[in-house]
């Protein structure tokens, strides 16, 4: 028995697996294929009586109305029907006109799009999450190169997304790990697997940035890696703070050690002076008195290295009293320049914020003061240059800076410089005790001494003071 036309079209519209909808002028459903009746609970024989909009949710756009006013003979609109057991679903409509004997009618296509709606929804969150996160945060393609960079990653890094984008994560690195390391870290995250371990990168400006590193690979429904994602924890100040607290034993330690040394080598040095001092009133011959001044000469270098060492290990005893800084640091200027060395460097002082009258031992202030500008001219290394002093009140503290524009400290020293013993001059023309003494009395004053250096430029220290200054050796 063969069919009649209607009845092959119902059929072939049954089996279509989008929804399927006959619409009157009036917005009445008048027909509708199988997927349309078993997702909205629709009867077999709608009887005209089953309104479209009441198909849809009460916020879903009415999109019928629009294509009916319109000329047009076909649009797409997005709606959200209520399917059966309070269930909600979006979907795209394909909106047909036709015209015949029978009159004007409208075919509608839905096709159900929740499974792809959420998927944006939850790449919207992730990008969110990612984009808005503290955490620096790259993803790079298969190749490694970056793809993209969230903001937290430009600030940490000092570089923009413009600048990173296609390159390769080794724009930061701090060329201090081997080939194989990165290699080991590669065969890891190619094969699919998380890579996590402390790096340490270069900001665009040169200064190190420490962060833990996680990796994870990207992998496509079929299993391939098509992409990393760098999540990054900054931990540059926690290093930086482990390296003070290491510091900070490690000057405890030699403290210690130096009250040691001082009567160890003091007695011998004692003993070895007065037996010269008798040889020098007891000869006469003048090659040997020449020879002895030079031991006794010797005798006192060594003896003002002890002497140091013991200020620095032990509190001073001299009297802490109100100090003019300003004062202190002209004379301290003045009585560098009287040197050899000083002839042709200009010495340039400026008072940018009267500071107050500080509680201070004033002859160690200025002891802090020579030394850093005594270790400024020699930088200049006897060639003209300038020295520029600089006094400013800083919130709760004073800050005095001292600026060359000498030879600099080259980046492999400046972890060393106030370390005992550490110089660069040559053997005979410095103890290396000179900014280690300096960093214990201004420490001792609850201050610091702080430093930036670029090699071949010049070098700034900075010192720090309180306006309240703590008793000077209780902490």
């Amino acid at each position: 028995m063969s069919q009649s036309p209607p009845q092959i079209a119902q059929r072939i519209l049954d089996v279509i697996p989008e929804m399927c909808f006959v619409v009157s002028t009036e917005r009445i459903v008048l027909d509708c294929n199988r997927r349309a009746r078993e997702l909205l609970g629709l009867p077999d024989n709608l009887m005209g009586e089953v309104a479209f909009y009441s198909l849809l949710t009460d916020d879903s756009p009415r999109p019928l109305l629009s294509m009916l006013r319109s000329r047009s003979t076909s649009a797409t609109a997005e709606v959200r029907f209520k399917a059966g057991g309070g269930m909600v679903f979006d979907a795209v409509l394909s909106i047909g006109r036709i015209k015949d004997q029978e009159g004007e009618r409208l075919y509608v296509f839905a096709r159900d799009i929740s499974e792809s709606k959420q998927k944006e929804l939850d790449l919207l969150r992730f990008s969110n999450v990612v984009h808005y996160t503290v955490n620096p945060i790259q993803i790079t393609d298969a190749e490694g190169k970056m793809v993209y960079v969230n903001p937290a990653f430009e600030k940490a890094s000092g570089y923009t997304k413009e600048e990173l984008i296609g390159c390769d994560p080794n724009l930061l690195s701090s060329k201090k790990y081997p080939k194989e390391f990165w290699q080991r870290i590669w065969a890891v995250i190619s094969s699919g697997r998380v890579w996590n371990g402390e790096i340490e990168n270069r900001r665009k400006n040169g200064d190190p940035l420490y962060t833990q590193l996680l990796i994870s690979p990207i992998i496509d429904n079929d299993g391939k890696v098509v992409g990393y994602l760098g999540s990054h924890r900054d931990i540059t100040e926690q290093k930086q703070l482990e390296q003070q607290l290491m510091h900070s034993q490690k000057m405890e330690s030699i403290g210690t050690l130096a009250a040691g040394i001082a009567h160890e080598v003091g007695n011998p040095l004692a003993s070895i002076s007065s037996i010269v001092q008798v040889l020098l009133r007891t000869i006469s011959d003048d090659f040997a008195k020449d020879k002895l001044g030079l031991v006794e000469a010797q005798v006192h270098r060594i003896t003002k290295i002890i002497r140091d060492l013991v200020d620095f290990s032990r509190p001073s005893n001299y009297q802490i009293q109100p100090t003019d800084i300003v004062k202190g640091l002209t004379d301290a200027v003045e009585i560098v320049k009287m040197g050899k060395k000083a002839k042709e460097i200009t010495f340039i002082t400026h008072v940018r914020r009267q500071a107050p009258l500080l509680s201070l031992v004033p002859d160690q202030i200025a002891q802090v003061f020579i030394n850093i500008l005594l270790n400024a001219v020699d930088a200049l290394q006897g060639k003209k240059g300038t020295i520029t002093s600089e006094v400013e009140r800083d919130n709760d503290r004073v800050r005095v800076t001292i600026t060359d524009n000498g030879q600099g400290i080259s980046p492999e020293n400046l972890s060393k410089i106030f370390e005992p013993f550490f110089t660069t001059k040559p053997v005979g023309e410095g103890t290396g005790l000179g900014l280690w003494v300096s960093y214990g009395i201004v420490r001792s004053f609850g201050g610091d001494i702080t430093l930036t250096s670029t090699w071949g430029q010049g070098t700034s220290f900075s010192i720090l003071l309180p306006l309240t200054a703590k008793e000077y050796g209780n902490g």
